[in-house]
């Protein structure tokens, strides 16, 4: 009997494993990780730090693709089974009302969200530096791109799935131009997806206490609406001897007030531990990016991305990990 409510329609097909006998962590990875591999299709390089949503029985995502010339943009994906993926070797062309939205030198990161009457899909875009570029979907055949939510620099845009008192509402990572060593988490609400402002803070960096998040944290996944809040998973950095470390964490906002963290984990949830996670274009990252969830058996699925290079599945019950993070919080 699942105690903790997710809104929602049942999703029974998603990719699902159950814990392994021996391991007793409240999040578990996928035995056959990673799902998705670097050379998926010819001209890729890596394939990671992509989104994934239920769509008509089956599933549907956008993917991360830095291809062998290093350029960095998105492309759609389907899959029966959420599990194993055709992916198109072309990039997503967007159709724009205004030319100038479309220059871009660089799209990455993408996250998507069912919201009301479309799929809106949000990424990393290059326009003059990074920022957080916008478009919507009705079908994953015609992707529509609209103005970008913020001015350089910006990262991480992650919508709600559904308005706030009436407003479309984010969260994002306000940065610089380059390998940002900093950063602190954002909330901002729109009319109208165009004009944007209230901005609250969120949550930031802390130190000794839990220093795999000192450096930087920045959100994940699409929040999660249940009954005790929106559970957020979202990537923190500790910068190491050896470069930045990504892991994994999670925060219980507010459902009125998103703004306000009830509960955070001190500990991480997962951090770079397996080969695949470690070894790559850029080693030691866990970035989390999508999750899938059933509100029946309350089972959440996580996508993340592994060392900027490929994608592996994660595991586990909204009852269990919300008990972890009221017994675990900073």
């Amino acid at each position: 009997m699942v105690k903790i409510k997710i809104s929602g329609d049942p999703q029974p097909n998603i990719p699902w494993e159950e814990r392994p006998n021996e391991c007793q962590d409240v999040i578990w990875r996928y035995s056959k990780n990673p799902i998705i591999h670097r050379n998926q299709f010819p001209t890729s390089n890596s394939i990671f730090n992509s989104a994934v949503v239920p769509f008509k029985g089956k599933f549907a995502g956008v993917f991360r693709c830095d291809d062998t010339a290093r350029r960095m943009n998105i492309h759609f994906g389907r899959s029966e089974d959420g599990l194993h993926w055709e992916i198109e070797p072309e990039p997503i062309q967007f159709s724009i009302d205004s030319p100038a939205i479309l220059e871009s030198e660089y799209k990455y990161d993408p996250r998507i969200t069912w919201l009301e009457d479309r799929y809106y899909v949000t990424w990393c875009n290059g326009y003059h530096g990074p920022t957080i570029g916008a478009g919507y979907t009705y079908d994953f055949k015609q992707f529509y791109q609209i103005e970008n939510i913020f001015m350089p620099y910006n990262r991480n845009g992650v919508l709600f799935p559904r308005k706030i008192k009436g407003k479309f509402a984010i969260l994002s990572r306000p940065s610089d131009r380059g390998h940002t060593p900093f950063g602190d988490m954002f909330y901002s609400e729109s009319p109208d997806m165009t004009y944007w402002g209230c901005h609250r803070f969120v949550m930031g960096t802390r130190g000794a206490d839990s220093s795999w998040q000192s450096t930087k944290v920045g959100p994940g996944p699409i929040p999660i609406e249940t009954s005790e809040g929106w559970l957020l998973f979202y990537h923190g950095v500790l910068t190491s001897c050896n470069g930045f470390v990504y892991s994994m964490g999670a925060a219980l906002l507010d459902l009125d007030e998103p703004w306000n963290v009830m509960k955070r984990t001190r500990p991480y949830l997962l951090s770079p531990q397996t080969p695949y996670e470690c070894v790559g274009d850029v080693p030691n990252v866990v970035f989390p990016c999508a999750t899938l969830q059933d509100p029946k058996t309350g089972r959440i699925t996580i996508y993340y991305g592994c060392a900027d290079t490929v994608v592996g599945l994660a595991f586990t019950y909204v009852d269990e990990l919300l008990e972890f993070i009221e017994k675990n919080s900073l």
